[in-house]
Formats: structure tokens, C-alpha cells, sequence
């Protein structure tokens, strides 16, 4: 990006590579693949230090970690709730017990959200606070602000747009990614191209595929908070850690069972100084992002989440990785893919 905010020309940027590669004093740095395949390998032998511009994307099998509810859980509470009504009750996060409230706490399409800590959630964008800004590295408190508000614009266009949502392709949050972080361009094409585990839409974005499953009603749930620092050379680096709650039906004609997909996300951007990276005005680097989600399909990468229903989850067998809570937000990111080790998928103990 030029000083006046202009979009580097071609030619400029191909003076810019022959420049850099030639060690040009001054030339700002690309985000680059190389970075980032340092930054892994540096990443697993211990005690060495990271590049200065180190674009983390964590080994994939430990960012994407999937979650089902066992069939078998569903067979304990029935029993329980003859024994213990109310330690049931207690599990889904209301009322008093009762042997009827079982059956009552199920979603529905006019309660989505019933029986689970979400129903006390705030409701889209509204969950995602965010925090007074300051002058911080190259920006100054009203630049902050905007580089905030901004970070929140991509969680909406990325995991709350009706029609990315739908399975359309998230134009909106991909115009603010910057486009010439080469290594995360050729992941995008890829994931929407051919998703695979190593190219997997679902680690930035929601989507479900139309012709499978819809939405019931136009509410995600939300809770997460935002923070910042002053990162490499003097950007702002924001972090989002996000818990979204999708209630879904089939999309059969008719269909009135509702499930939920809850996923949590963790996103680091980095708002780079343009004197120092080479970066488009109005757009951010990705540092990392990983998701854990829930009840959204295990090994299978068709770039939508895929919600299991009625016999598919009584069937389920018990999966390899431990118990867990998805709307449990009390432990960080990293920590619950440490618990999680190198399994694929786990049990989680409500959705």
C-alpha cells in the first residue's frame, strides 16, 4: 500500500518483490508461506526462538476438534430422571426438576435454545463485546476503534451472515483478509475448491449445506470476548474467542427435530502498520485461527458442518477423545486442544 493509502500497482509490487529478494533497505515485509511453515517447524523443537513475522496457523489435526453427544448419554438420563429429576434438570441449565421436564427442555422450533446455558446468551453480534480502545502501536484510539469494529464485521460476515450461513461463499469476510498473505489466499482457494482436513472451510467459517439441513429461525447465539495488544513491528494485534450455538432442522419438508451445532472459534488478526507489511487499506493478516465444534460431524470434510440427527446420534458409538462441555468458556483455546491430545473427535456431555 502506497503513503496515501492507494493500492500498491502491479508493477510497483513486482518492483517490490525484485527489491525484496535483492535486500532492499526498508522494503516492507510479505506475509508469507516461508514465514509460516518457519513458525510451525520452530514450533516443534522447543526453546527455539519464532520469526519475526510468524503467521501461525497450529497443526490443523489440533485446530479442528469435533465433537458428538453419545447416544449412550441419552439412555443414562432417561434413568436418571426417574432417580434424580433434578440433577437432570440441572445438566440443561433450567427449571426445578420434575420427572416431566425431560421431554420439556427439548429444543423446539418456537424455543431453539431451550434446555441449554444459551437461552441466557445474547443474540448475535450483541455477544461479542468488545473493548475501549486506546492508542496502541501504529495506531492511534480512534484507529483502534475502527480496527475493532472491523474485527467484529469479519466474526459476523464469517459465522452469522444468513447466507453464509446457508452455504454461499463468505465474499464480505474474505474482501477483509489481506490479499496478498499468499499462504492464506492459497488456503481459500483451496478450502472452497476442494475441502480436505488441511483445507477445511470450517476453521473461519459457518456454513451448512441448503440442501440438508436449515436454520431454525434468524437467532445464533452468542458469547465471546475481544482483546488486543500491540504485536510484530508495532501492529495491533486483535484476538477473538467466540462460542456460536446454530439450532438446525433437516431440510425435508415437515422436519421438526432440532439440533444444535455449537462451534468455538479463536482468531488472531493482526492490523499491520503498511510502512512495514505489505498489506491492502482496510484489511488484516491472519496470525492463527482454530475451531472446536460440536455435534457438527466427525472426519468429515465437505467444507459444511454436518448436524447428526434422531438414529444417527442414538447410534453413535463413544469416540476417542475426552468428555467436554461446549459451552464451557472457562478454560482457553489451547488448553482444550491440549485435553483434547491427537483425538478427533470426543464426547461432549451436552449440545
Amino acid at each position: 500500500m502506497g503513503k496515501d493509502g492507494t493500492s500498491i500497482p502491479d508493477e510497483e509490487w513486482e518492483r517490490f518483490l525484485r527489491e525484496a529478494e535483492a535486500g532492499t533497505p526498508g522494503a516492507p515485509e510479505e506475509p508469507s508461506a516461508r514465514a509460516r511453515m518457519v513458525a510451525r517447524r520452530l514450533q516443534e523443537e522447543p526453546g527455539r526462538p519464532e520469526g519475526w513475522r510468524t503467521y501461525r496457523t497450529a497443526p490443523r489435526r489440533r485446530d479442528r476438534k469435533v465433537w458428538y453427544v453419545v447416544g449412550l448419554l441419552a439412555a443414562v438420563a432417561l434413568l436418571l430422571v426417574a432417580l434424580d429429576p433434578g440433577r437432570v434438570t440441572g445438566w440443561f441449565g433450567g427449571g426445578s426438576g420434575g420427572s416431566g421436564e425431560a421431554g420439556a427442555l427439548r429444543p423446539t422450533m418456537e424455543e431453539p435454545f431451550k434446555g441449554s446455558p444459551a437461552e441466557r446468551w445474547d443474540d448475535g453480534t450483541a455477544g461479542i463485546s468488545l473493548p475501549a480502545a486506546r492508542a496502541t502501536g501504529w495506531m492511534d484510539k480512534e484507529e483502534v476503534a475502527r480496527a475493532l469494529d472491523r474485527s467484529r464485521d469479519f466474526l459476523a460476515a464469517s459465522s452469522l451472515d444468513p447466507g453464509v450461513l446457508r452455504g454461499e461463499r463468505p465474499r464480505e469476510a474474505i474482501a477483509l483478509i489481506n490479499p496478498r498473505q499468499r499462504d492464506v489466499q492459497d488456503y481459500l482457494t483451496a478450502a472452497f475448491g476442494a475441502p480436505s482436513e488441511e483445507d477445511d472451510p470450517l476453521l473461519l467459517f459457518s456454513r451448512f449445506a441448503e440442501s440438508e439441513v436449515r436454520l431454525v429461525g434468524d437467532v445464533v447465539k452468542t458469547r465471546g470476548r475481544v482483546t488486543y495488544r500491540e504485536g510484530d513491528a508495532g501492529a495491533v494485534e486483535v484476538t477473538t474467542d467466540v462460542t456460536y450455538v446454530y439450532p438446525v432442522v433437516r431440510a425435508a419438508a415437515g422436519s421438526d427435530e432440532v439440533v444444535r451445532t455449537i462451534a468455538r472459534r479463536e482468531i488472531v488478526m493482526s492490523w499491520d502498520d503498511p510502512e512495514k507489511v505489505v498489506i491492502e487499506p482496510g484489511t488484516f493478516s491472519l496470525v492463527s485461527y482454530k475451531v472446536d465444534s460440536t455435534n457438527g460431524g466427525c472426519s468429515t470434510f465437505t467444507g459444511y458442518f454436518t448436524p447428526g440427527f434422531g438414529a444417527d446420534r442414538a447410534t453413535s458409538g463413544p469416540e476417542d477423545g475426552p468428555e467436554v462441555d461446549p459451552y464451557d468458556r472457562s478454560t482457553s483455546m489451547d488448553a482444550r486442544m491440549r485435553e483434547a491430545g491427537d483425538a478427533a473427535c470426543g464426547s461432549a456431555i451436552r449440545s
